[in-house]
């Protein structure tokens, strides 16, 4: 069986001969980290991004099957992006800067960790209309018709491949930062918070439509949200459905139209509470089920959903920072899970600094034993 296929059986209930080998990427830290062990060679840490040729080769080296992040799609974000510049440098070197979605963060030098959220621009309707709508429209510049048009003649077909849905909620949030989405949402203005999230939604339907139109086929389709942290959501789930139940339909829907029906969606932190809305409205797949200091939230899941409820991820990745008894630990518990069906192992998010890459061999070459 390919590795494409072995997946695909798995998430529809389907007999395979094992478990894929399946993963999520890694910090670029890791990479050169091991480029100065002389695990891999440095180019290998320089060039590498998900899915592309460098991924694969490093598949090869450590006994991957395939990266689950290989989604292609339009250009479904601000279009163009906000201009990159520093506006302020500090004297101890951290450099306080507007990003592409025009959001100001500061980044201190020498770390990795998310930048912390300074300021931002989308902070009123006149932001809104003059700087923001501009970049959220649909056009037809936005999709490359032409690769689409031949995607089934040279898309791999050695893995799944995604359709890229874009986001619903949380890259607005990537926009005004936690703060201001809150401000806008509570206290400012929330029938412009309302349109900005429709305005933008819209576009994204328009793009993935143009994309299905095309005869493109995909085996499954994929949003990214990112809208929850260690506590919970970072909106309200009633505020959460109100606004955004309406767009995972339409899109969900428009991917079923086309035979579309695994679509999976990642959000980090604890997610239970926007389950409901995502799973009543298409979304079928967990992903990457993070652990964190909350522990498993696929079986919980699973136990509330049924079956219908599917799942990629939920291995403990810190496991591959510490030793073999640790990853002997998490293996055990992704034989379980995957007894249950519909579930595929992978680490929960990107493989961090620290991570010891024989660990990784040890975890990619034990859990392809998994029979299902």
């Amino acid at each position: 069986m390919t590795n494409r296929e072995r997946a695909l059986n798995i998430l529809h209930y389907k007999n395979t001969d094992r478990m894929p080998a399946v993963h999520f990427g890694y910090w670029i830290e890791l990479l050169f980290e091991w480029a100065e062990q002389g695990k891999i060679p440095r180019e290998l840490a320089e060039g590498w991004r998900d899915g592309g040729e460098i991924d694969k080769k490093l598949d090869e080296l450590i006994g991957w099957d395939f990266n689950w992040a290989c989604t292609v799609g339009a250009n479904n974000g601000l279009m163009p992006k906000f201009e990159n510049k520093v506006l302020e440098i500090f004297p101890d070197g951290t450099r306080r800067v507007q990003n592409g979605d025009g959001l100001i963060e500061r980044i201190k030098p020498g770390r990795t960790s998310i930048p912390s959220e300074d300021d931002y621009l989308l902070k009123d309707r006149d932001a809104f209309e003059k700087l923001y709508l501009p970049k959220m429209r649909f056009s037809p510049e936005r999709v490359n018709l032409e690769y689409f048009r031949k995607f089934n003649e040279t898309r791999p077909m050695d893995r799944p491949v995604g359709l890229s849905l874009g986001s619903v909620l949380g890259e607005i949030r990537s926009m005004t930062s936690v703060v201001g989405m809150s401000y806008l949402i509570y206290d400012d203005d929330e029938d412009l918070f309302a349109e900005i999230v429709d305005t933008y939604a819209e576009m994204q339907y328009k793009c993935a439509e143009a994309v299905l139109e095309t005869g493109a086929k995909f085996d499954f389709a994929h949003f990214w949200e990112d809208i929850c942290f260690k506590n919970g959501p970072l909106v309200s789930p009633e505020i959460f459905e109100e606004l955004c139940a309406k767009h995972y339909k339409k899109r969900c829907d428009l991917c079923h139209k086309y035979g579309i029906d695994i679509i999976s969606l990642d959000c980090d932190g604890v997610t239970e509470k926007l389950l409901p809305t995502w799973f009543n409205n298409g979304v079928n797949t967990m992903f990457p089920i993070e652990i964190g200091v909350w522990g498993d939230q696929f079986e919980p899941a699973r136990r509330k959903f049924g079956k219908g409820m599917l799942g990629v991820g939920g291995m403990d990745k810190t496991a591959l920072r510490k030793d073999k008894a640790a990853v002997d630990a998490e293996i055990e518990r992704m034989k379980r899970l995957s007894a249950m069906g519909g579930f595929i192992p992978c680490p929960d998010h990107r493989l961090m600094p620290g991570t010891k890459f024989e660990l990784v061999q040890y975890y990619a070459e034990e859990i392809k034993k998994i029979k299902i």
